[in-house]
């Protein structure tokens, strides 16, 4: 998870109107750059990999700056026109391209997944509306279990990635619910080389990227546009290394495309000033519909508020690099963050400063939120299960003197009083607020997502708190035991003892502290998964129980 400052719960209990501002009220370009250098300049650590923001309003850059490095080990440092690779926001242009051929009559959003892909297992029932708003119930082939280790590094054309995932179980019946999917996209490029007759990326080259003139823009698999990007790094406990390795034919129209701010801000305009599409297809892909009305998805795009003005954005995560772009319609404002790690390398992400540089560039930024002292007794009152709705519930329980939170197959997260009955979140926006009744009584939470809206109510319940884990001392008995390389397929789990914490790395992936419960059951804490030792005088496997999926590893022979 990642950690950000603690500056956007509301100052006060209850929902605030937040009014827009008209034009003539907004900050200056001065007032905008002087608020982000005080926000940027010591965020992150200017000796590691790097970060380039932009901040727009209209085609004003209001604020351009560039932190870090592009390269590391060489010094080079990071320039405001570098490129990276931008993940997920690689789905906005994905999904305009698509409807670019929705306007042209080649695919109907109502069209059978089949119609482009006859031997999709199922396909008659899929459409390719469900494959643009994640609720096609198709399993995403960066969930399967171990894929992510050594799959992901094969270069494959477009039928050998879904051959990957086509035949694996569904996880809901399609329009049934929304789950992020990043198969869903990978169908959508194939369907626009089926409807085309091009590779999905060299469609979109000729169908956005020259017609907008967006010439950092590109796939990132052609060697010619790796050689202009940075350097991707990840970390290994606390050192920088390069990031894990992975093939950029994989991801696809899911997340394959690298750019820069430059860029963004102009595909930004483009697209939302109604240059890229006819306003009914615009109007779809920032709808969200059926089950991705609760989401707020619509193609390739969330569609929120940000300080209570429109807010239409999409972030990215891919190996080595992280990727924020945002868009306020009222005011015409955009905010670009590409860093070149895929690991914090602060107190700000570049969801959070994009968020923080949104809020300043319309005037009404995030108020500082200051802790504030509450008694155990207070605490403990809050203490419960909050039911969300039929699937979810949150728990809150006090932990070594904190109130911490966690959602049904979520991480505990712990909580700051920022208010009287008002707590943040430690990614610095989500919050609660606690809902009494006339007589003082705790009823429900009112919960805020990334601090914004009226709020989601879940009531308390009578349920009893689920057992909290007791931490055990760990002997040298048992760290002898359970020590060691488990693997499974192409993964390697390792289990070790450092500075006297157990601790578990999976194959580029970072350590994480493990602790006891039991002779031969340990836990994590960062997310919710549970480590299983079969008996011996040494362990000959180990069970990882996670989020539903059981995986054994066997000890690696000596």
């Amino acid at each position: 998870m990642r950690h950000s400052l603690l500056t956007v719960a509301l100052a006060a209990a209850g929902a605030i109107a937040m009014p827009v501002l008209h034009a003539a009220e907004l900050p200056t370009k001065a007032e905008v750059a002087s608020g982000a250098e005080a926000l940027l300049d010591d965020a992150w650590n200017p000796d590691g990999p790097g970060v380039v923001v932009l901040v727009a309003r209209g085609d004003e850059i209001l604020f351009q700056q560039a932190y870090g490095h592009a390269n590391v080990d060489a010094g080079e440092l990071m320039e405001v026109d570098d490129t990276f690779r931008i993940g997920s926001v690689t789905k906005q242009f994905a999904s305009a391209g698509l409807l670019k051929l929705v306007e042209a009559g080649k695919v109907s959003l109502d069209d059978p997944l089949s119609k482009y892909l006859p031997d999709y297992p199922e396909g008659d029932g899929v459409t390719v509306r469900q494959l643009l708003n994640h609720t096609s119930g198709i399993k995403s082939y960066t969930d399967i279990p171990g894929y992510m280790v050594e799959g992901i590094k094969a270069d494959l054309d477009t039928a050998q990635l879904v051959a990957v995932f086509k035949d694996q179980p569904v996880d809901f019946a399609p329009g049934e619910k929304w789950n992020y999917n990043n198969s869903g996209y990978v169908l959508v490029g194939a369907v626009i080389e089926a409807a085309s007759g091009q590779p999905w990326h060299e469609y979109l080259e000729q169908a956005l990227f020259e017609p907008l003139g967006l010439d950092h823009t590109g796939y990132g698999a052609d060697p010619e546009v790796v050689a202009t990007q940075v350097h991707g790094y990840t970390m290994d406990g606390d050192k920088t290394i390069p990031a894990r390795p992975l093939s950029m034919t994989q991801p696809h129209a899911a997340g394959a495309l690298v750019s820069n701010t430059a860029d963004l801000l102009a595909w930004n305009r483009a697209l939302h000033e109604g240059r890229v599409l006819a306003d009914g297809s615009y109007q779809q892909m920032i709808t969200p519909v059926g089950a991705a009305a609760e989401s707020k998805y619509g193609f390739g795009i969330f569609n929120g508020t940000l300080r209570g003005a429109q807010a239409l954005q999409h972030g990215g995560g891919i190996h080595g690099f992280v990727s924020q772009l945002l868009y306020l319609p009222d005011t015409d404002t955009t905010v670009a963050v590409i860093q070149n790690s895929d690991r914090p390398l602060g107190d700000l992400s570049p969801t959070s400063a994009a968020y923080h540089l949104a809020a300043l560039a319309i005037g009404n930024p995030y108020p500082a939120a200051v802790p504030i002292e509450v008694d155990a007794a207070t605490l403990a009152e809050a203490q419960g299960v909050y039911q969300v709705n039929d699937e979810h519930e949150r728990i809150l329980r006090v932990i070594d003197g904190k109130l911490t939170g966690q959602r049904t197959g979520g991480a505990v997260a712990e909580l700051t009083p920022v208010a009287k009955d008002v707590y943040l979140y430690d990614d610095g926006f989500n919050r609660f607020e606690l809902v009494r009744d006339a007589a003082g009584r705790i009823t429900a939470m009112r919960f805020f997502p990334e601090g914004e809206g009226e709020g989601e109510i879940a009531s308390l319940t009578d349920k009893p708190l689920p057992a909290a884990r007791v931490e055990l001392d760990v002997t040298p008995a048992m760290v002898a035991r359970v020590s060691g390389e488990y693997v499974q397929g192409p993964a390697t789990m390792r289990i070790f003892s450092e500075d006297g914490q157990m601790k578990a790395q999976l194959t580029g992936q970072p350590a994480f502290p493990i602790f006891a419960e039991s002779d031969s059951a340990f836990f994590l804490k960062v997310v919710p998964a549970q480590l299983v030792f079969a008996p011996g005088e040494v362990a000959p496997k180990v069970t990882l129980h996670q989020g539903g999926n059981v995986i054994d590893f066997t000890r690696k022979a000596d």
